[in-house]
């Protein structure tokens, strides 16, 4: 069942319909909007009035989006990305390096740019970001090690914003791909998500694609049996338009100094 559905997202997945639909920031649904904004008040939150940095940012599951990463290249010297699908990937380099027909996200990066005090530098803000992502790799958080055969150093932050739910069908694979990404991570180090709590599924164009049931309680206890100290756990009941869910729950875990 796992198979069939990486299979379906290598062969269905359309990154720009998942974009239209989900990051349309001026004209698309309320719902999806005030998610983007409570996603960027968090990530603005920890990154930046926070103050957790370093060396070596992982975004795991990126998915064709970079509205995670805006708080982040302020805070981390190196960011990877990583996705599982080629269309993905493909998604984020057109962006990086600004080729014709990249997704344009100045209004949410804007919007990024006014919660740490000046909206107009949100030229300089793609700027620094594309400066920041050093790596574009694959990645598959149901293997060992999750980013294959690439040698990446051990971060100072693992992040994964809305994927892990998406990747894994059962509590099972869930926790275990928690796991893994803890791995990535320094002793010492954070793990930074977000998660759609009680997900069944979502809607890309025409397809449906299902996901894992997760409670905040479950999120907590994958994270403390990973090794991680819960800092942090915002919840909120905000739901999407194009997906069966209860609501979002944004999480910063510290690995623990001794593992």
């Amino acid at each position: 069942m796992e198979d069939k559905v990486y299979k379906d997202y290598e062969k269905e997945f359309s990154p720009r319909d998942y974009l239209d639909t989900f990051y349309n920031f001026n004209s698309g649904p309320v719902a999806e909007r005030e998610i983007v904004k409570f996603s960027l008040q968090n990530l603005y939150q920890t990154f930046s009035a926070g103050g957790l940095k370093g060396d070596v940012l992982i975004d795991v599951g990126s998915g064709p989006t970079i509205y995670q990463l805006l708080a982040a290249c302020e805070a981390f010297r190196e960011i990877i990305v990583s996705d599982y699908t080629p269309q993905n990937l493909q998604e984020l380099q057109k962006w990086l390096k600004k080729e014709p027909g990249a997704y344009d996200w100045s209004s949410i990066v804007q919007h990024a740019c006014e919660l740490e005090g000046d909206r107009s530098k949100w030229q300089e803000k793609e700027a620094k970001l594309r400066k920041t992502v050093t790596r574009v790799l694959k990645c598959d958080v149901t293997k060992t090690p999750p980013l294959g055969s690439a040698q990446v150093p051990l971060a100072d932050c693992v992040l994964t914003f809305l994927a892990m739910e998406c990747a894994c069908l059962d509590v099972d694979t869930y926790r275990a791909a928690l796991r893994r990404l803890a791995d990535l991570l320094k002793p010492g180090g954070h793990l930074v998500t977000m998660v759609t709590l009680g997900f069944q599924s979502y809607v890309v164009g025409p397809k449906k694609f299902p996901g894992v049931y997760l409670e905040r309680e479950t999120v907590e206890k994958a994270l403390q049996d990973a090794g991680c100290q819960v800092l942090k756990c915002n919840c909120t009941p905000l739901k999407y338009s194009k997906a069966l869910c209860e609501g979002l729950c944004f999480v910063v875990a510290r690995k623990s100094p001794s593992a």
